[in-house]
């Protein structure tokens, strides 16, 4: 499969969540760096790093074929001409369910390099329900 060339950051986001969405590993990995030094930490999991090892991560998370319904919100951007750094709120659950996981914060972290932007970093982490930190959670990045 031909790898896109995302032009901005936030073009290789959108193909990467609608990738996810359509459970396509192909179409998923096709937004990551093809770089070694990439790395993932799926929620209450370890940190996988390297390529091969991300790719099979996400075939096994999404091998029972099933679309899911991703909600992304909240998005606090940091970016400059090179890499670009997106911390997201999601809500995951499978196509058809009324009710989604968990709020999951989620750090997406992409490089520009000579074919476009590439994700390089996939962290998600559970919030926990009941968490309000009021003024602590600022909207902007300084």
């Amino acid at each position: 499969m031909s790898k896109a060339n995302f032009t901005t950051a936030l073009e290789a986001e959108a193909a990467f969540y609608h990738a996810l969405a359509q459970g396509n590993v192909d179409a998923l990995m096709t937004v990551w760096s093809e770089d070694e030094e990439v790395v993932c930490v799926h929620p209450g999991g370890p940190r996988i790093v390297g390529l091969a090892a991300v790719r099979e991560t996400w075939r096994q998370i999404l091998s029972n074929g099933n679309a899911l319904k991703i909600d992304v919100s909240q998005a606090v951007v940091s970016a400059s001409a090179m890499m670009a750094m997106h911390c997201v709120s999601e809500r995951v659950g499978a196509e058809g369910q009324m009710q989604r996981g968990p709020t999951l914060a989620a750090t997406n972290v992409y490089v520009r390099g000579p074919n476009g932007w590439r994700m390089v970093l996939h962290h998600a982490s559970p919030i926990p329900e009941h968490a309000d930190f009021g003024d602590l959670s600022p909207r902007v990045v300084h």
